[in-house]
């Protein structure tokens, strides 16, 4: 049970030493940045990308040394420092939309209403024009 990001970073480094790979071989097998592997074994979690891209690193980095990616996963969520996944509430989710849309519709029928103003103006004007100069 990894109890932070040390403890986590040392487990998936005996893993890979035991297994015979180099930090390299890892590197080429995931396509995941030696640099980021050698901060997820020192366990950097300051030089860790955003969490969804964490979690596929570690799902990539179990499988490449012979791992359990759910069970890495489990053992990343249980650091308590570890950022969670944010939940979200459809209702409000909906409410957010609808509002925007209705924001984004306001604002198309008032760029309309100027449109039409500003071109009635114009054909007044015009208007004006011809018959001032007769």
């Amino acid at each position: 049970m990894a109890a932070d990001y040390l403890q986590l970073g040392r487990y998936l480094q005996m893993q890979r030493e035991l297994r015979g790979l180099s930090l390299d071989d890892v590197a080429r097998q995931t396509k995941i940045p030696p640099t980021l592997i050698g901060a997820l074994e020192a366990g950097q979690s300051e030089r860790f990308p955003e969490r969804i891209f964490v979690l596929n690193y570690i799902r990539s980095y179990a499988t490449a040394v012979g791992l359990s990616p759910d069970d890495v996963v489990n053992r990343f969520h249980e650091i308590p420092e570890a950022p969670r996944a944010e939940h979200f509430d459809p209702q409000a989710l909906e409410v957010d939309r609808r509002a925007r849309a209705s924001s984004v519709m306001w604002s198309a029928i008032a760029a309309l209403v100027v449109v039409s103003v500003l071109l009635a103006l114009s054909a007044m004007y015009d208007l004006a024009i011809r018959y001032t100069h007769r």
